[in-house]
């Protein structure tokens, strides 16, 4: 018998059948390729896999740089132009159609915004708009097309998967074992958006996902070889801080040992910050707007946001070299009294830093928490990005969440090492004021060692993501933890209903925080009723702060921020056995009722590392996978 998932009311759940299959791994592939997905830039590392020590390498990226001129380049800048009518006919860019990926359409960001989609990954995991609609450029004039998120997330990875293809025919990318990372703070929902994106631009349907700050370790583990345990002690901790272009990523990891040999344990995730690289940008932008009013020239909302592109290209130059004191910053013109069509200011290095570094990298004392009432005002780009930019005062809150004492860090708590990753800080000045801050917290004032300073830290997450594929199937060192947080499912509970009022709703534990990849577990001594043949809503939750809940545990309380809520999900679900009870109804015989199915859950931790519920029908065979999907009515 086969079921049909249903007509959706809401669209936001897949029934699928008959797919409880363990995931093997591709041990036929000739490499392992690891893919960084990234806000800013994106990066494709490879190793081969028959090698007892691998070497990761990483592709070299063909991509349009000019009009007319194409350049191979270490990454693939995550940006996408579109171009008019004219251009993708008959212009520069005809070649490209109706898209444009990478260096220059970061370049043209600045001169044609409207036209230019930019952070596509931040808006995976903006749960208030549809992620499937063409949103993008968000705010863009009617005349010019858009594209979802996915659809620019998609673009990204299919440039990838093209240029192995060309560099590799021999070995398509769909026959290698591929790693894709994303955000270690990524919901559910974030993450199948981003497995249908990968699946759309040709990654196997069996790829892995990884979080991208293990993927930092992976790489650090990586370079070190089995010297790594000689930098490491039982009971050190490791914070990894992965500041990028759209997220901050928060992981918190603890040495141990097993049978006498030192393991790595992840034990904490941070929430999903929206602060990085583009706040950064926007200060910048906000910082430069006003020297441009100082100057006389009041900017139109577009140069506005052309302006917070050409500050990106300015921060990356001040930022990266001592040597550098200045940088022009420049946007088109849109009046006929500006000169030659632009306007200009000189941006100074001590005035970025002042900005860059008092404003996300404060000096704060170790009990400071994050101001959520603040507001930095620049709400135009559609993004919810934190209210408070303090890096520094989000990390204390973090290690406060996971450590012994209440209010603030303990000194068990107290990381000893330090592993940047991101963007950001390939600037010396913010990871010396980070590392700084850090060791002010502790009680002997002592500094936190940094790990991996030699560490490209533009390629050190798709290169780890390489070496993690490879070991998983030759053998290595392995990050345990498992998943980040654990998973719940709302019940609503039974009894008389009050006018006005909802019935309450409980938490039922369907996976455990640090439950493992390919683990199956059947919900213990619960049996649930399943409304099909009629609209039901499925609520969701997780949390990253109750690791003692066991499966089958059912919270009918808890506190304010202990579980968020994914988006609730709404659908009619129907199949051939309901069919035929109706009918059999509508005839006169009597059937029980036939909307209640009685079942039990069981869930699963794929190899895949993502999460799957099962609805199990006590009545036979039938069973039923939930699954987020987002997708529109």
């Amino acid at each position: 018998m086969h079921w049909q998932h249903a007509r959706q009311a809401g669209g936001k759940i897949e029934i699928y059948e008959r797919d409880w299959q363990k995931h093997t791994l591709k041990t036929s592939a000739t490499y392992s390729i690891g893919i960084d997905l990234g806000t800013t830039n994106s990066v494709l590392a490879y190793s081969r896999m028959e090698v007892k020590t691998p070497e990761v390498f990483f592709l070299p990226i063909p991509q349009m740089v000019a009009p007319h001129q194409t350049e191979t380049l270490p990454s693939l800048p995550s940006f996408v132009y579109l171009p008019t009518e004219l251009e993708a006919s008959e212009g520069s860019l005809a070649e490209f159609g109706k898209s444009c990926v990478g260096v220059y359409a970061r370049q043209i960001s600045a001169e044609q915004p409207e036209r230019t989609v930019a952070a596509a990954k931040s808006w995976l995991c903006n749960r208030e708009v549809n992620r499937h609609a063409p949103i993008l450029p968000w705010q863009a004039p009617d005349e010019v097309p858009k594209i979802s998120p996915i659809e620019a997330s998609s673009l990204y990875l299919k440039h990838l998967v093209q240029a192995w293809d060309r560099a590799f025919p021999e070995s398509p990318l769909k026959d290698q074992q591929v790693t894709l990372t994303v955000p270690a703070s990524f919901d559910v929902v974030a993450r199948e958006l981003t497995l249908e994106a990968a699946r759309h631009a040709g990654l196997p349907d069996d790829f892995i996902l990884l979080e991208e700050p293990q993927a930092a370790i992976y790489h650090w583990l990586h370079s070190h070889g089995d010297k790594w345990r000689e930098n490491l002690t039982v009971g050190d901790r490791i914070l990894v801080c992965d500041c990028g272009g759209g997220t901050t990523d928060l992981t918190l990891l603890e040495v141990d040992h097993e049978e006498g040999a030192l393991q790595l344990k992840r034990i904490a995730v941070g929430n999903h910050l929206l602060v990085g690289g583009d706040n950064m940008d926007l200060a910048m932008a906000h910082f430069a707007a006003h020297k441009f009013g100082e100057s006389g020239v009041k900017l139109s909302p577009w140069q506005s946001i052309g302006l917070w592109h050409a500050c990106r290209a300015a921060k990356e130059r001040l930022l990266s070299s001592d040597d550098v004191t200045s940088h022009p910053v420049s946007v088109l013109g849109r009046g006929s009294r500006l000169i030659g069509g632009t306007v200009s200011i000189e941006l100074k290095r001590e005035e970025i830093e002042k900005v860059l570094v008092d404003g996300f990298f404060p000096l704060c004392q170790a009990n400071e928490r994050p101001d959520n009432d603040a507001s930095i005002g620049l709400q135009e780009l559609g993004l919810h990005y934190e209210s408070d930019t303090a890096v520094t005062k989000h990390v204390a809150a973090f290690l406060a969440e996971h450590s012994t004492e209440e209010n603030e860090p303990s000194e068990k708590g107290f990381p000893s090492r330090l592993l940047f990753n991101g963007g950001v800080f390939k600037s010396r000045v913010l990871k010396q004021r980070m590392v700084d801050v850090i060791s002010s917290w502790s009680m002997e004032k002592q500094s936190v060692e940094v790990l991996g300073e030699e560490r490209d830290l533009d390629l050190a997450v798709a290169g780890g993501a390489a070496y993690y594929g490879w070991s998983k199937v030759n053998g290595g060192v392995r990050i345990r933890g498992g998943i980040a947080s654990s998973f719940y499912v709302g019940i609503e509970t039974s009894g008389p209903a009050v006018p006005g009022m909802p019935r309450p709703i409980q938490a039922l534990c369907v996976a455990k925080q640090g439950t493992e990849e390919g683990t199956e577990c059947e919900i213990p001594n619960r049996q649930f009723g399943l409304v099909i043949g009629k609209p039901a809503k499925f609520r969701f939750f997780s949390s990253h702060v109750r690791p003692e809940d066991s499966v089958g545990h059912l919270l009918k309380f808890w506190d304010d921020g202990e579980l968020v809520e994914s988006n609730s999900l709404e659908i009619v679900l129907a199949d051939e056995v309901l069919e035929s009870e109706l009918q059999a109804e509508a005839a006169g015989t009597p059937v029980a009722n036939p909307n209640l199915i009685p079942v039990r859950f069981q869930s699963k931790i794929t190899e895949l590392g993502i999460f799957e519920l099962w609805c199990v029908s006590m009545r036979d065979q039938r069973r039923w996978k939930l699954s987020f999907n987002v997708r529109p009515a």
